[in-house]
């Protein structure tokens, strides 16, 4: 059973909402944030980047930075203002992108659910980003990004969620990246009934937002033992999430770049990746199905197939990011952990191909890896098994927003 409850949510009023939204923290380094907060006094980005209002260079780790955010997310909750829900509710969040269209429900998750893996993971965290996040929530006594969660699809839940958008959303607006996101706010009476029916969805998996979930389990660890009282029922138990149906999520391809072919020659290389994979010249930068993919190298794209069948290899294994770091950026290229090699980048599908041909024919790489995404099934199955995925598998968009609705504690 998975618990997805309704809070009091903290926003802004629904024209200012747009101007407080921003990107994730994580998508974007110090110059990037300063850029989008450029001309914005309300971007959330002052409280989730506050080093963009800060001396060039500073550790974003010291104590001024968090007490900076901390100041911040005061200011924010003043001038915007942002107030707290006096009446706890669901909200409704979509994402809209081209043709593309996802509503997910945004309500408080459990901890302890995390702990006991109801809401399944599939990546490891390191310890600085948790120490980091942890610290983050804390220090505003708020968790004001929320976790990105799925559910396999239940019939009921999608039901009421398309009932409750045909309303008039509390508001709707295009993001500078051309997302459309559209807000409803659900009554407590049909917020208590959706939450009702999350009650027959046995799991929920986390499909972006690990360190978030992390840092939220170890935030409510912190939080217990200082609280004589502790029941399990406060608001420091829980943690934002907007959790969406499966079938309405799409997972973009994480490519690879890697810095130098190891001293082998082209000739070498392709001989060697022969020695597993059929290969062959393509006109095609994209593989068309799991089980294959697209390297450029000197300026042409080859297709590589692999030679053996990988779904003996297991659930990790048969993975194609797996099978092209086991058989070739490992043995071939040096590349044994990509969490911490100097050797290799990884490039979001968003950016495409282009960006791909790009970095090798700059010279900064010597090859690129184009990857078939991984899917949502491969995903649960891995989560399922306890087991966990190799390091950037799976690239999700459109991304949420910060600051939309924050839930305090």
């Amino acid at each position: 059973m998975a618990k997805i409850l309704p809070f009091n949510g903290l926003l802004a009023p629904a024209q200012k909402i747009p101007q407080v939204a921003a990107v994730p923290y994580d998508v974007v380094n110090s110059e990037e944030a300063a850029a989008l907060a450029s001309g914005n006094p309300l971007s959330f980005l002052r409280v989730s980047r506050p080093e963009i209002e800060m001396e060039a260079g500073i550790d974003l780790h010291c104590d001024a930075v968090y007490e900076k955010a901390a100041a911040n997310f005061k200011r924010l909750c003043a001038e915007a203002p942002l107030k707290i829900d006096p009446e706890k509710h669901l909200y409704l969040y979509r994402l809209q992108m081209g043709d593309h269209i996802q509503t997910g429900v945004v309500g408080a998750v459990s901890a302890a659910e995390y702990n006991a893996g109801t809401i399944k993971k599939h990546e490891k965290t390191r310890q600085d980003k948790e120490d980091d996040r942890t610290r983050h929530v804390m220090t505003l006594r708020s968790h004001t990004g929320p976790a990105f969660l799925t559910y396999r699809d239940s019939t009921a839940v999608n039901s009421m969620i398309e009932q409750l958008t045909a309303e008039k959303p509390l508001c709707s607006f295009t993001s500078p990246d051309g997302i459309i996101h559209t807000l409803w706010r659900v009554t407590p009476d049909d917020s208590t009934k959706l939450s009702k029916l999350f009650a027959d969805v046995p799991c929920l998996y986390i499909a972006d937002g690990h360190h978030r979930s992390a840092a939220a389990a170890r935030t409510a660890a912190e939080c217990a033992p200082k609280n004589p009282n502790h029941s399990g029922n406060e608001d420091y138990n829980y943690f934002l999430a907007v959790t969406f149906p499966q079938s309405q999520l799409r997972i973009l391809s994480y490519n690879r770049v890697v810095k130098s072919l190891k001293g082998l020659s082209k000739e070498q290389l392709l001989t060697k990746i022969g020695e597993k994979f059929d290969v062959a010249k393509t006109s095609n930068p994209e593989p068309q199905k799991s089980g294959e993919f697209c390297i450029y190298l000197d300026q042409q794209w080859y297709l590589a197939r692999p030679k053996f069948d990988a779904s003996t290899r297991g659930v990790i294994g048969c993975l194609d990011v797996s099978v092209l770091q086991d058989d070739i950026l490992a043995p071939l290229l040096g590349i044994d952990d990509p969490r911490t090699s100097h050797e290799v980048d990884f490039i979001g599908g968003i950016r495409g191909t282009a960006e791909l041909t790009k970095l090798v024919d700059s010279g900064k790489f010597a090859v690129a890896f184009s990857m078939y995404p991984t899917t949502l099934n491969q995903l649960m199955d891995i989560a399922d098994a306890g087991e966990v995925m190799p390091p950037k598998s799976t690239w999700f968009e459109p991304k949420l927003r910060d600051g939309v609705v924050c839930h305090n504690f």
